[in-house]
């Protein structure tokens, strides 16, 4: 692949890991994005939520958003409430984001992840 891939996530969350293992299992180089370390773009969540939708991006069934107040969880009606939510809580993203240069993908999904690594 030319153009460079991007993994978006934390560092000890399991579908990360296997996500990362899987990349470089197939030989993929990629660079990782550390939510913990270095926040959330909010250009980059703006591309994510129109490409994938903001409900998909919001990871609801978390254990982070569940430790949320209900008036927050509550509060998120829209793109840009759950946008607000997102940058201030990024472990409530559902994980990995992942951009491929020609595509973005929300979760670890191995058949879909085969085809846009194939050449």
């Amino acid at each position: 692949m030319s153009k460079p891939i991007t993994l978006y996530g934390i560092p000890n969350c399991d579908t990360v890991k296997k996500a990362r293992a899987w990349l470089t299992e197939h030989g993929i180089d990629y660079r990782f994005h550390d939510f913990k370390k270095e926040g959330v773009p909010p250009a980059r969540l703006d591309a994510w939520m129109a490409a994938a939708g903001w409900e998909r991006v919001l990871n609801r069934k978390g254990t982070m958003w569940r430790k949320l107040d209900a008036a927050v969880q509550s509060s998120v009606q829209d793109a840009a409430s759950a946008k607000k939510v997102m940058l201030s809580q990024p472990s409530v993203i559902k994980r990995p984001v992942v951009e491929w240069g020609k595509a973005i993908t929300v979760g670890f999904d191995e058949p879909q992840w085969a085809s846009l690594a194939a050449p």
